[in-house]
């Protein structure tokens, strides 16, 4: 299970802020993974609840939003969004699309505690 390592990854980045930036505690905690970022969203929400503990992350609301891929598409020239490099193009059903992003995995926000 990558997820739980992904986990780690994010709770390290988290706390790198918080030493960086002097915070103890996370309020909120928004990722974005990207629908081809290759990750599977509750295993990793189920990964970042069994790091909380002892954590900054400790009783933080946890979300991970799912934005879709943009993919060009060579059939119609169109700029388009798919969920699965499986997809073909909504618009004019070519399978011919190269994905332009949604493989990453990133923090989009931190709220965290002023005390």
């Amino acid at each position: 299970m990558h997820e739980l390592s992904l986990a780690g990854g994010v709770l390290k980045v988290v706390e790198d802020a918080a030493a960086r930036e002097g915070f103890a505690r996370v309020r909120r905690l928004t990722l974005e993974a990207g629908a081809l970022a290759g990750v599977e969203v509750r295993a990793l929400r189920f990964a970042l609840q069994a790091l909380q503990p002892g954590t900054c992350l400790e009783g933080a609301e946890i979300t991970i939003d799912e934005p879709p891929a943009p993919a060009w598409c060579h059939g119609c020239c169109a700029t388009v969004e798919v969920r699965s490099r499986l997809d073909d193009c909504p618009r004019c059903g070519s399978a011919r699309l190269l994905p332009t992003g949604g493989t990453e995995l990133r923090v989009r926000e931190l709220i965290v505690h002023d005390d």
